[in-house]
């Protein structure tokens, strides 16, 4: 079912746990988390990230398809499910994302100077609130280990501004830069427990870490003693799914009947065998951010 994504977060700070955006791409992999959660009779966050896809694909049409895919997808559910634009770059593409059914977006803008990231994310709040639909925002910039996002290096969050910045946008939840790191593939995230407490002291609303494939599995029950409400987790995923699918692929033999191992979603099929990895790293990573899994939401 689909529900408010504040009232989820809210949900999730009540029941002393978090809730995972695992980041989808195609058909497969939005199942894969979705029949990871219904399994775990967990809530979850359904969406599609903007950060790594190609602008000229998204921009013809292709965001509306992803739209209508996870709006599907999310209103069939039998676990509470709220659906995310996850770090799209301009504030169009938000408007179409809310157009399309996104219960929720984050206009990746937290890159730009301060003042023009507060009015843009003024604007998005605005037009979003007027529908119901929930804002995510970035106060801080987070490293990214791949350097495909263009700044290696990052920057931690101030207490103070993501306070003010709260305030004066409205925003529904809030990400932070407290140590974590996009694209990490390799080791684990040093966090600043200290600053995370401050900005917990800071900011009332929830709070959200991205890079959640590098942030150590031992710190998760301590973030969410700390107001984190959610992670976002995708690196991972797509790593284990292209896992599952070069295994699959390098044991078939020469000869194979192409429409079993190509879309029939049998045994034989690669893709879904991508599908199982995907969904076997989703569940495990679920039950880190839920404690309370002995009487599920």
């Amino acid at each position: 079912m689909l529900v408010p994504f504040k009232e989820l977060l809210a949900a999730a700070r009540q029941g002393g746990y978090a809730v995972g955006y695992f980041e989808a791409w195609d058909i497969y992999s939005l199942e894969a988390v979705l029949e990871a959660a219904e399994a775990e009779e967990s809530p979850i966050i359904l969406g599609f990230g903007g950060a790594t896809m190609e602008p000229g694909w998204l921009n013809s049409g292709s965001l509306e398809r992803l739209g209508a895919l996870g709006l599907a997808t999310a209103r069939g559910a039998n676990v509470p499910v709220s659906f995310i634009l996850n770090e799209f770059p301009t504030f169009d593409q938000i408007v179409r994302g809310i157009k399309a059914g996104f219960n929720a977006v984050m206009l990746d803008s937290g890159r730009l100077p301060y003042q023009e990231h507060l009015q843009l994310t003024r604007q998005v709040v605005q037009i979003a609130h007027a529908v119901g639909v929930g804002v995510e925002a970035e106060v801080g910039q987070l490293p990214d280990a791949s350097g495909e996002m263009g700044d290696t290096t990052g920057q931690l969050t101030d207490p103070d501004q993501a306070a003010r910045f709260v305030d004066e946008t409205g925003v529904d939840a809030l990400a932070v830069s407290v140590g974590n790191v996009h694209i990490l593939t390799r080791g684990e995230a040093v966090i600043d427990w200290a600053r995370l407490a401050v900005i917990q002291q800071a900011v009332s609303i929830p709070l959200v870490i991205h890079g959640g494939t590098g942030f150590p599995d031992t710190g998760i029950a301590r973030a969410i003693e700390l107001g984190v409400a959610k992670f976002n987790i995708g690196t991972t995923l797509k790593k284990s799914f292209l896992a599952g699918v070069i295994e699959a692929a390098s044991a078939l033999p020469a000869e194979v009947s192409i429409q079993q191992v190509m879309g029939s979603r049998k045994e034989a099929d690669v893709l879904q065998q991508g599908k199982i990895r995907m969904r076997a790293e989703v569940t495990r990573r679920i039950r880190l951010m839920r404690p309370d899994l002995s009487s599920p939401l």
